[in-house]
């Protein structure tokens, strides 16, 4: 039994994609159960999805957190919930994952967001070679696609009159109060700069530096198209505050269901069930 759990929101939309992230994980491997469960705001709770989980009669279930870093959520409340229903349910067995970050194919899907980004903009076109093939792999632990030569010189994008324009990103997270925190999500737009070479800012939607601080250094660099990336599973409140915040901007979609995503989190529900069997050997 794998069970999802997704952070939670206020909007609609984030559970929505959450939900059609794990469909298709469940679609992956028909023979596995897989549930959905929420830290907050939206249900179905944490307890109550372990409740019917040990009353149907399961006796291991892997629980695998839908977070891009280990804050408070991952390594609290998570954990905290967990020891609970173990005590109410002595017979099922319940594992924690590793979150899903940092991991190299989440870098993946960032870029391939980008892509699919300027494909769409109005009044450019883009000519792009080393497209990254999305994963087809189901689970196990195979090594993703890579995103292929993507620098700025090889990813050049034109103006409606032919103008060259040098392409920027933007990678906008939630941000922390937590200095640690900002700084291993600071490591994310590194990576994405350092797989694609495209020049990458970050700001952060509840931190500094905003979207705007980070618009004014990439163009100070000499960039002339920006996209931003929201390195987000989902959209919702916080994605729509830094589109709001920058709306001359081209701004990609979230992570959302993406080939990656489905291969990522099944290698961390084997890297689990893994040590579960190790430490009962």
């Amino acid at each position: 039994m794998l069970i999802g759990v997704g952070h939670g929101s206020r909007d609609p939309r984030s559970a929505a994609t959450v939900r059609t992230v794990l469909d298709a994980v469940a679609a992956a491997r028909p023979s596995r159960p897989v549930r959905v469960a929420f830290l907050d705001l939206t249900a179905p709770s944490v307890e109550r999805v372990l409740d019917a989980v040990a009353g149907a009669g399961h006796r291991h279930a892997v629980v695998v957190p839908l977070l891009l870093g280990s804050a408070f959520h991952a390594r609290v409340d998570l954990p905290g919930l967990l020891a609970e229903a173990r005590a109410r349910h002595p017979l099922l067995r319940i594992d924690q994952a590793d979150v899903l970050g940092p991991d190299t194919r989440l870098i993946d899907a960032l870029a391939e967001r980008v892509r699919e980004a300027l494909d769409s903009a109005p009044a450019v076109r883009r000519e792009l070679g080393g497209h990254p093939r999305p994963s087809t792999a189901t689970g196990g632990t195979g090594p993703s696609q890579p995103v292929g030569p993507a620098s700025a010189e090889q990813l050049p994008v034109a103006s409606a009159h032919g103008e060259r324009l040098p392409v920027g990103v933007i990678v906008a997270a939630v941000g922390a109060s937590s200095a640690a925190a900002n700084a291993r999500t600071r490591l994310v737009a590194e990576e994405f700069a350092a797989r694609t070479g495209l020049r990458t800012e970050l700001c952060f939607a509840t931190a500094d530096p905003g979207v705007e601080i980070a618009r004014a250094r990439l163009l100070a660099r000499g960039v002339r198209r920006i996209v931003v990336a929201p390195y987000f599973l989902a959209p919702g409140l916080l994605t729509d505050r830094i589109a709001v915040a920058a709306p001359e901007l081209t701004h990609a979609a979230a992570l959302g269901a993406h080939p990656a995503l489905t291969e990522l989190i099944w290698d961390r529900y084997d890297a689990a069930s893994a040590e579960r069997h190790r430490l009962s050997a």
